[in-house]
């Protein structure tokens, strides 16, 4: 896995980016982390690395999210990275939300930003993170430990959850979709719409697939192994292959996109509307949907 050092990224923003960051600060957040102990601790041992994901680098670091370095950079890199603003861009996702959602799922949560906006939006809602890297949750519990939040994190494979059916009203992506290959961008989607009640929603936020096509040098920015492939797929209409109804997606600060879908209603409760089965009145937590208990 040779590091790519043609990109945009390493010829003229690595340098700009590198000189607004604190480094000797990340080295120390480094060094104040047993990496083994904590990323065994968040392990599954049962999860199995698919080979797309193993096999590759992502944004030039070899290893990809499997080097614990990546969940130390990832944060500070993509406040700059995400134009117009990091924040506001994943807002983007939470202002679509429609309801009050009571059990949410974030597949790829990465290092837990979103996961966080998502619990700080509906602080009564039962939280879960999951996502493939254990270093990266490491660095998500750490965030969620310093903001006071109870997010549960699950070491897991968003292809192949294990959890059960109809587990959650909200299910959520942020910049998962165009890290996976079309086929398992697909089968994440097939996993999210078994994942969701009937009348939940899945929101899925990523870069703007109709730019993305129109403006090539945007795909070589950073080493994205599958970004090319993104760009040519549409995710809203894999949504709708997927049984998603009402999907729609909405052009986000241009870079980006919002695409969102209902998961339909049960045939024999016409009378309900999709907004009353997203509000349900249910109490019960993960654990009493016989969901597995998080790694930790």
């Amino acid at each position: 896995m040779a590091v790519r050092k043609d990109t945009i990224w390493e010829r003229f923003l690595s340098p700009i980016v590198r000189s607004l960051i604190d480094e000797e600060k990340l080295r120390q957040l480094y060094k104040s982390i047993d990496w083994q102990a904590e990323s065994d601790r968040l392990s599954n041992p049962q999860v199995i690395y698919p080979h797309y994901y193993s096999s590759q680098n992502f944004h030039g670091i070899e290893g990809g999210y499997l080097n614990p370095s990546a969940s130390v950079s990832y944060d500070p890199i993509t406040q700059y990275v995400l134009p117009p603003n990091e924040t506001w861009v994943r807002q983007g996702l939470i202002e679509r939300i429609g309801g009050t959602p009571r059990r949410i799922l974030d597949l790829g949560c990465g290092t837990g930003s979103t996961t966080l906006m998502l619990k700080q939006a509906f602080p009564q809602a039962q939280v879960m993170g999951l996502d493939l890297s254990p270093y990266m949750l490491v660095m998500a519990e750490h965030k969620a430990k310093a903001a006071w939040l109870t997010i549960q994190w699950r070491h897991g494979n968003a292809e192949e959850t294990g959890l059960p059916d109809a587990s959650f009203d909200l299910v959520t992506a942020s910049l998962l979709f165009h890290e996976t290959p079309s086929a398992v961008a697909k089968t994440i989607l097939r996993e999210s719409f078994r994942l969701l009640m009937p009348g939940g929603e899945l929101l899925i936020l990523d870069g703007n697939q109709k730019t993305l096509r129109q403006v090539d040098w945007l795909t070589e920015v950073f080493e994205e192994p599958y970004i090319k492939d993104y760009a040519s797929q549409s995710v809203e209409a894999g949504m709708g292959a997927a049984g998603f109804e009402a999907v729609q997606t909405h052009d986000h600060w241009w870079m980006h996109q919002v695409t969102q879908g209902i998961k339909p209603l049960r045939a024999n409760n016409p009378a309900a509307t999709a907004r009353q089965e997203f509000t349900s009145n249910t109490s019960q937590d993960f654990g009493s949907q016989g969901t597995p208990a998080p790694a930790f």
